[in-house]
């Protein structure tokens, strides 16, 4: 299924009118706002419209870490970073740079056995 990231309402409802086939993912701070309406218009062009808060994101290694957290951030939600690597290997300087960086994003970095179900992995 294909995917559209809408980063605002009116980018939105042009993928929904263009008869897009898939989802459109709702990615922007009044998404979930818009979501009933736009889903219900989705819904006469037979297109999925979602809207989540979070991301939930499988973080493979501390390089793979510190690469997302440099890299400007592109979605207005949450970013639970669960690190599926040990975090005691990290000196306690390079833990706590990357839960600096982790902070200014607005994020949380978390332990890999918490992890349900990832949306996105970071290698």
């Amino acid at each position: 299924m294909n995917i559209y990231v809408a980063h605002s309402r009116a980018k939105a409802i042009e993928c929904i009118r263009s008869h897009t086939e898939g989802m459109v993912d709702l990615d922007y701070e009044t998404g979930g706002e818009d979501a009933l309406e736009l889903g219900s218009l989705g819904q006469e062009f037979g297109i999925l419209v979602q809207f989540r808060s979070l991301e939930h994101i499988a973080v493979r290694s501390p390089e793979g870490l510190l690469r997302g957290l440099k890299e400007p951030k592109t979605t207005f939600r949450q970013r639970h970073l669960y690190c599926l690597f040990d975090l005691a290997r990290l000196t306690e300087a390079a833990l706590s740079e990357l839960e600096r960086r982790a902070i200014l994003h607005g994020d949380y970095i978390l332990a890999g056995h918490l992890l349900k179900d990832a949306t996105v992995i970071w290698e």
